[in-house]
């Protein structure tokens, strides 16, 4: 995974990966540095250094996000000397009059000037400057220094400055105080400090993304290795845990350095600082995750890690802490500013869209249960699925239904569990079985609930121990099934039973249609901790279910099942998670307080809006794959994890500014307080059903980084 989505980006990437790989030796890394590391001509040549400067100074007329792809690319190999220092110094004065400071771009373009900007400086003057900018990356090497004056910036040649080397923490850069005693300058005009902020946050964050890169993957490289106790240390689960939820940092970085350089206007800023806040932090996390990944090695000078954790804590120093970009978050949000995720669509999606538009108008009209039917018929309650149950819809089409049916008003039916059902019934389902059940799931006129889980198995599906017998005509079911939603209210349910206990645990597991109502079949409500009956547990006693209603072939039901549980649609998510505590409710009852937010609630507030935020990053992110037909990768496992918890760290945000008035009773009726206490109880449910967030973690550390699975019980 990368910055990058487009295939140029991944072009980019692994052109620049394989240079660096063969010119930035861990020899040149471990260097004395230098003015100009001996690979700069080579950058040059490669047009690495102006990939984000126009071509009429000699750069590749490219942007902000190409630039990103490549410092991360050279991060991930620690590149020394003064190359994001001076992209980051050719970015600023580019965004101010660049024809006014053509020859600058040029230089830094081609090599034979390198530069480096100050993001805090105290400095005075107006055509001649005086002052210090204290802590300057790259200013020792730097031909060229963009610094700050008060609200404007201004560029001064190094040779008019004294320049002072300060030891440096990160062994691969320099860093230096620079002193100016009525030196002359050029004012940058048009150049902001918001714009400055902002071109710090992606090019330093995508520095800190590439160490991050490295950390994840070396360290996931080590435990698939490294052996105690008698098996790979990836396969402990403190430690494939601890590798997952480095990769959930580092795409999380990822997606919100990425929409960062998209973002435009106030929601650049907004964006800017959301990345100011996550990409520097997850790059510190990383690299002291992978020290303790390769444990003694790790602590060791000959091991890199230690220079990898050295540049990350010098990132986030550089960049500005945490928490000032929080509160820079924060004050944003409260003042009404947000970013929505939108879609850059192909031309030619026009055409289509008119077309959906058109039958659209057609159904709005009608009403109720006619209109959902027509919805239903039409194809469009779930559009990826084959016709006639949907409309064989590709992504593209998939979007613009979606954006349509909004922007018309209509609501698709709630068709809750099945829309999980219909998927499996559609693909392994006889004819009959289609045409009895498909058209009043689609429309909503059916309620179904899912009969998986078990007391003894719960995540574990493959460990169903409810026994189906064959009798004549079809099967007798015994057993139990728990944790089963609206079981009270459905009309029929998905159930998986084990009719053979040969070969794997696998095997022998056949999926049933089970009528909610047959004679055998008890339903048993659940209270939750909010005092509601959502869950069930449903005891099976001799309940029949003939031939017919068995969902694919006998015994290999679980292939039907997993298909019931990986099904997903292309679709944009609001990061809400589906339970109505989102980032916009959090906000509109923070305006309803009548008083300010103190510093630390400020905070709190800032944190969540910046993981909301990264989760529509993640999904759009996740959209844009689908639509280029590429796997999502990581970033829809990750959107998957982080949307469990989100609403959670919502309400409990919510709940802690609310203050003493949250001992009201956990009821919705009863005003914020008692909505927001039925949130954090009702909330907690999200990381356990779907699969557990440990089980989460588990699949990412297996699936995306390689890492060794489970071991068999008793093995």
């Amino acid at each position: 995974m990368a910055i990058g989505l487009s295939e140029e980006h991944e072009a980019l990437r692994e052109s620049v990966t394989g240079w660096a790989r063969r010119h930035i030796t861990p020899q040149v890394v471990r260097a004395e540095p230098a003015a100009r590391p001996p690979f700069w001509s080579g950058l040059a040549d490669q047009g690495l250094l102006g990939l984000h400067l126009p071509e009429e100074v000699g750069g590749s007329g490219y942007g902000l996000l190409e630039a990103a792809v490549a410092v991360e690319a050279l991060a991930e190999k620690l590149a020394p000397g003064p190359y994001v220092p001076t992209v980051l110094a050719g970015a600023a004065i580019h965004a101010a009059d660049s024809k006014a400071h053509g020859e600058l771009l040029s230089g830094l373009a081609d090599g034979s000037l390198t530069g480096a900007l100050a993001l805090d400086a105290s400095l005075t003057g107006a055509d001649r400057v005086s002052g210090v900018a204290e802590q300057v990356l790259g200013a020792a090497e730097a031909d060229v220094l963009v610094l700050p004056v008060g609200d404007r910036w201004v560029v001064v040649e190094a040779s008019a400055a004294t320049v002072t080397p300060i030891p440096a923490l990160d062994l691969t850069r320099g860093v230096a105080r620079v002193e100016l005693a009525d030196a002359e300058a050029r004012f940058l005009d048009g150049l902001t400090t918001e714009t400055v902020r902002h071109l710090a946050a992606v090019l330093l964050g995508a520095d800190a993304i590439g160490v991050a890169s490295w950390c994840v993957t070396a360290a996931a490289d080590y435990a698939k290795v490294r052996v105690q106790f008698g098996r790979p240390i990836g396969q402990f689960q403190g430690i494939k845990h601890k590798l997952s939820r480095m990769l959930v940092a580092l795409e999380q970085a990822r997606a919100t350095v990425w929409d960062a350089t998209r973002a435009t206007g106030d929601e650049r800023d907004y964006a800017a600082a959301i990345a100011g806040v996550v990409a520097p932090d997850a790059a510190v996390q990383c690299a002291k995750d992978a020290i303790q990944t390769f444990g003694g090695i790790g602590y060791t000078f000959e091991h890199d890690a230690h220079l990898y954790f050295r540049r990350a804590l010098t990132i986030r120093a550089l960049t500005g802490s945490s928490a000032d970009w929080k509160e820079r978050v924060a004050a944003l949000s409260l003042a009404g500013v947000t970013r929505e995720m939108r879609l850059d669509l192909p031309e030619d999606a026009e055409s289509l869209r008119e077309s959906i538009r058109g039958e659209l108008a057609a159904i709005a009209p009608l009403e109720g249960a006619e209109q959902k039917r027509a919805l239903a018929s039409a194809g469009f309650v779930m559009p990826h699925l084959p016709a006639p149950w949907g409309r064989n819809a590709p992504p593209l089409e998939q979007v613009l239904i979606q954006q349509e049916i909004k922007a018309a008003g209509l609501k698709l039916p709630q068709m809750i569990i099945g829309a999980w059902v219909v998927p499996s019934i559609a693909v392994y389902g006889t004819e009959e079985q289609q045409q009895r059940f498909l058209p009043r799931t689609l429309s909503g006129e059916l309620v179904w609930c899912q009969l998986f889980s078990e007391p003894g198995a719960g995540s574990d599906l493959a460990n169903v121990q409810m026994k189906a017998e064959r009798v004549e005509g079809g099967w007798r079911l015994n057993g139990q099934k728990i944790w089963t939603s609206v079981a009270h209210v459905a009309e029929w349910g998905i159930c998986i039973a084990r009719t053979s206990s040969e070969g794997s645990k696998h095997d022998g597991i056949t999926y049933f249609i089970v009528d909610m109502k047959a004679e055998g079949v008890t339903v048993r409500p659940l209270t939750e901790m909010t005092g509601e009956n959502l869950f069930n547990e449903v005891f099976f006693d001799d309940a029949f279910v003939p031939d017919e209603l068995v969902v694919g072939a006998v015994n290999e039901g679980w292939k039907v099942a997993r298909n019931t549980l990986s099904n997903e649609r292309v679709s944009l998510s609001s990061g809400s998670g589906g339970t109505g505590s989102s980032v916009p409710d959090l906000l509109g009852l923070a305006g309803r307080l009548g008083r300010e937010l103190t510093p630390v609630e400020r905070q709190e507030l800032a944190e969540v809006v910046c993981e909301g935020h990264s989760i529509n990053a993640l999904s759009l992110r996740v959209t844009l794959k689908q639509l280029a037909g590429t796997e999502p990768g990581a970033d829809a496992s990750v959107r998957k994890l982080l949307s469990t918890s989100h609403a959670q760290h919502v309400s409990e945000c919510a709940v802690n500014l609310i203050g003493p008035a949250a001992v009201t009773a956990a009821d919705w009726k009863l005003g914020d307080a008692g909505y927001w206490n039925r949130a954090i109880l009702a909330t907690r449910a999200m990381t356990i059903y779907g699969g557990t967030t440990e089980v989460q973690l588990n699949i990412i550390g297996e699936r995306m980084l390689g890492l060794p699975r489970d071991p068999e019980p008793g093995k």
